[in-house]
């Protein structure tokens, strides 16, 4: 039996190379042997820090018996949800039909053209809980596949269409954000704060629209932001400043021991907004761990660590400092995601900037210049792993963070060169959609090949969507060039979702952030001298307002920016020895001020 696992990019999928599964990895290949075989695909999908994938793994991929059934009856695909965003998304979208009880591990059904017919999570061997086992599972599907196939092919086709006809929608921008905010406030929960019951995720999104609703006069929204991140910190390990994944339990207790780039990555600006230093310290410190020899950052760090050879979930975090260092830390999954690089990036420099920590600035600069070198060129990659690059194809949430990413850094060192390297992403997603955002090189081929290229989910999760990222890298940079179809694309894009985002805020919270910024006037400030501890440029990095920009700059950065084609920049490159500031309001200039009182008593005006 062929090893196919060994040499993958992921090491999620190099975890499962000695299984006894005959497991192919993603492409046209297995369903070109499915089709010859004339037996049911089984995708099954996970990621390398997965409690529940672990387990499975070790109960029943690891099962000669089982895997027997698996070979004899079925082609199997492994694949890293992290690395083929696009196919998780359109498997997990299918199998709502099948389960309400979605998550990971992800196993689908397919037929060999991709059509799904059934789908679960966790199967163990034996029956359990309520879990039936998943021989009986594989049973139940072969005797459908043999016994009931017309049947398995319509619905399999069925879903298809359903997910075709799907799309995002127009609509209006004009939102009414007090009936929002009171919503979110009735899913606190009052007793242990957070929204909802059990689990308890941190909700990053929502928490940042709070914050930005905060800043332009939204008491309550404020409030109900402070108690939240307040809540949220149930999750962090006092050790090293790290937040877990999830809690299991309504209280906050028992998490899941998993650390996600994208969750500390999206809770350090969050926490540094609201004004706690030290939490945002703590993020800092744990995401600058994470970055890898060539410079861009980990993805994530397991939940599980080794204890007398046996894997043990949360062993780790138990420890007091003393007893960690005698003990390996749980594994971290090296692979370098582009998108949630980006949201390291933009992370790190938003609260570097606010808060004055220079070295965050520059973890973030080495970030951006390893992702600039590996993993923008000819096409965007997707993810890579010592050197490796994956075949998988980027998607709107890569370029979107990316550009956002690439922007808060250039804001935050005053070099060009990461604006420019963000516009050039965003003309591209332009110039690739039709009438919208697009990627170049389009949809996963399989995918496309099987008509499952469908929309992708809109919604915000855990982290922004595709959509939300890139909306708002757009709408920055229209802040920076005054290039009015930035703003119009952005502005379009979340007219799609601002009916959906208005029933559901909970679920849309990165698009709300970005409705809140293009309803807001755009203020601008831009700072220009030689003297970096100058009072106004230190207000100036200092300073954060929903739909507004600030930035100080060198006057031979001035320069570069203006010529770069940087609008906001033309006409401001100072006087020698003498630090000016302008205050603009949609590109219209008050005269300029060379006094720090001044420019914070201009700030502190309504807009």
């Amino acid at each position: 039996m062929p090893n196919r696992l060994m040499d993958a990019v992921s090491p999620y999928l190099r975890s499962h190379a000695d299984n006894p599964v005959d497991w192919w990895q993603w492409g046209p290949e297995p369903f070109v042997e499915a089709a010859r075989r004339d037996v049911p695909v089984l995708v099954s999908i996970g990621y390398s820090t997965c409690h529940w994938c672990h387990v499975m793994a070790r109960e029943s991929f690891s099962d000669p018996a089982i895997a027997a059934i698996m070979n004899e009856r079925f082609v199997a695909i492994k694949v890293d949800r992290e690395e083929h965003a696009e196919v998780d998304s359109t498997y997990m979208a299918a199998a709502a039909a099948f389960t309400g009880n979605l998550g990971w591990p992800l196993n689908v059904f397919v037929t060999p053209k991709g059509r799904a017919f059934f789908a679960g999570t966790y199967w163990p061997p034996q029956a359990v809980q309520g879990h039936p086992s998943f021989a009986l599972v594989l049973d139940a599907v072969t005797d459908a596949w043999q016994q009931r196939r017309s049947e398995v092919e319509k619905n399999g086709a069925a879903i298809v269409d359903a997910l075709a006809s799907a799309p995002v929608s127009g609509g209006s921008l004009v939102i009414d954000f007090d009936p929002i905010v009171a919503e979110l406030a009735g899913y606190e929960d009052a007793q242990y704060g957070g929204f909802g019951g059990a689990p308890k995720f941190p909700v990053s999104p929502v928490q940042r629209f709070l914050l930005e609703r905060a800043l332009v006069g939204d008491a309550t929204a404020g409030s109900l932001a402070q108690r939240t991140l307040r809540a949220t910190l149930g999750l962090r390990d006092p050790m090293d400043g790290g937040f877990f994944r999830y809690a299991t339990m309504r209280d906050w207790s028992d998490p899941h021991y998993e650390r996600m780039l994208y969750d500390n990555a999206q809770l350090l600006p969050a926490y540094a907004i609201a004004g706690m230093e030290d939490i945002a310290e703590g993020l800092a410190d744990w995401i600058s761990s994470m970055q890898q020899p060539g410079g861009g950052f980990a993805s994530a760090q397991d939940s599980e660590s080794t204890v007398d050879g046996e894997r043990v979930e949360g062993f780790y975090y138990s420890l007091d400092a003393a007893s960690r260092s005698r003990v390996d830390a749980p594994p971290v999954d090296s692979k370098i995601l582009t998108g949630w690089n980006g949201l390291a990036i933009e992370g790190l420099a938003v609260a570097g900037r606010l808060l004055d920590r220079p070295h965050w600035i520059a973890t973030a600069r080495v970030a951006a210049d390893f992702l600039l070198e590996h993993h923008v060129g000819d096409r965007l990659v997707r993810a890579s792993i010592g050197g490796t690059v994956s075949s998988a194809r980027a998607t709107l949430e890569d370029v979107g963070m990316l550009a956002s990413g690439l922007l808060e850094l250039a804001i935050a060192t005053g070099e060009v060169r990461f604006a420019e390297a963000a516009r050039t992403l965003i003309d591209e997603s332009l110039a690739a959609g039709s009438g919208g955002f697009g990627v170049r090189g389009g949809a996963d081929p399989v995918l496309q090949s099987q008509g499952l290229a469908v929309h992708p989910d809109p919604s915000d999760g855990a982290l922004p969507s595709g959509l939300s990222a890139v909306a708002s890298a757009a709408h920055r940079l229209f802040l920076l060039t005054a290039h009015e179809p930035y703003r119009a694309a952005a502005s379009e894009a979340m007219a799609g979702v601002a009916a959906a985002a208005q029933r559901q805020p909970i679920s849309l919270g990165a698009a709300l952030t970005v409705m809140s910024a293009l309803a807001e006037p755009a203020r601008q400030v831009v700072v220009v001298g030689d003297d970096p501890q100058d009072a106004a440029a230190t207000l100036a990095r200092s300073w954060h307002r929903s739909g507004s920009l600030s930035i100080a700059l060198t006057r031979a950065q001035a320069v570069e920016w203006a010529a770069a084609g940087f609008d906001l920049m033309q006409g401001r490159a100072g006087t020698d020895g003498v630090t000016t500031a302008w205050v603009c309001t949609d590109f219209v200039c008050r005269l300029p001020t060379t006094v720090a009182v001044e420019l914070r008593q201009q700030l502190d005006e309504p807009r």
